[in-house]
């Protein structure tokens, strides 16, 4: 146990602590700027088993805070690269690599087979599928989210509020890390306490990080933390599907133009802008499927037709993770 001597001695670890990291399955999703501390911390802390998705690649331009890849790995599989560094980190542990993108089809498999789930995709359409599906099966999620020099880090679900109870709106700002930019110390803070609040769920410290959220702004080097235990779960949302959940008997319209997507998410689609949502057809026997990029348009479009629309209206977005 030489590996571990130096946190054993913490009186929140021990014997029994190490053996509770040992046998602990997590479920890593997203392997980019937040899974960056994430994984190896985990890695090195002992978890047992940690399972790894992302179905995307390395990028240049993502370098500058996905600091577990190098140049020359450009243009491969984030998942198999990083669980390759966390093997390196630590040989007695079981990784699983999976390159693929969450959807909603996946997602309930792999939450089910795992203890502790962390959200590192920094994706609206990942983060509300990983709520949903750890609020039914009663599953544990810590979730992150960072943007210029500012994040949040949150534990939800697992008899905690679900991330759409206290995020129950569309965001105001449809910003992302490519739009808006990104300081890659900001995301490491985060992501440290993403893996911080995972290994104090499995210790079982107290207070539960399941309930607790934690703000943190780089520019002033200030954290504030706040409980949400009370926070009611909503009485209807908007779910999100994937293209491939949907079918013949759905309305299905795609907002993005030509140029942002040259092929329809869906070969059913119709293309129509947020601008022009008269055009949309009144068949309101229909479901409804809004499809987009990240899938934050079509929530803000949903919100604005549902008054009007007593049927179902979901969201599909082209990239979850």
């Amino acid at each position: 146990m030489s590996r571990y001597a130096r946190q054993m001695l913490l009186p929140e670890v021990g014997t029994q602590g190490q053996a509770r990291l040992s046998s602990a399955r997590v479920l890593v999703v997203g392997a980019g700027g937040l899974a960056a501390p994430v994984l190896p911390l985990l890695a090195g802390a002992g978890i047992g088993r940690i399972t790894i998705v992302d179905g995307d690649t390395v990028d240049l331009s993502n370098l500058h805070r996905q600091t577990l890849f190098a140049e020359a790995e450009c243009g491969q599989a984030k998942a198999e690269i990083a669980a390759d560094r966390c093997r390196s980190l630590n040989g007695e542990i079981d990784l699983i690599d999976i390159k693929q993108a969450l959807t909603n089809e996946n997602a309930s498999n792999l939450v089910e087979q795992a203890d502790v789930i962390l959200d590192c995709a920094d994706s609206y359409a990942a983060g509300y599928i990983l709520s949903d599906t750890c609020l039914e099966q009663g599953k544990p999620l810590i979730s992150a989210s960072v943007l210029g020099l500012s994040g949040y880090v949150g534990g939800f679900c697992g008899g905690a509020p679900s991330l759409r109870a206290l995020f129950p709106d569309a965001p105001d700002s449809g910003a992302s890390c490519a739009t808006a930019g990104v300081l890659a110390p900001v995301v490491g803070v985060v992501g440290a306490m993403q893996a911080q609040m995972a290994l104090n769920l499995i210790l079982g410290a107290h207070p539960s990080p399941l309930g607790q959220m934690v703000q943190y702004e780089g520019r002033t080097l200030r954290s504030r933390s706040f409980r949400f235990d009370e926070a009611p779960e909503p009485h209807s949302y908007f779910r999100f599907l994937s293209a491939s959940q949907l079918s013949a008997d759905d309305q299905i319209v795609d907002l993005r133009d030509a140029n942002e997507a040259p092929i329809p998410l869906h070969p059913n689609a119709q293309r129509i802008l947020p601008k022009d949502l008269r055009l949309i057809d009144s068949n309101k026997g229909k479901r409804l499927a809004l499809c987009c990029t990240s899938g934050l348009r079509a929530w803000r479009v949903a919100e604005r037709i549902q008054p009007d629309w007593p049927g179902e209206i979901v969201l599909v977005a082209a990239s979850t993770s």
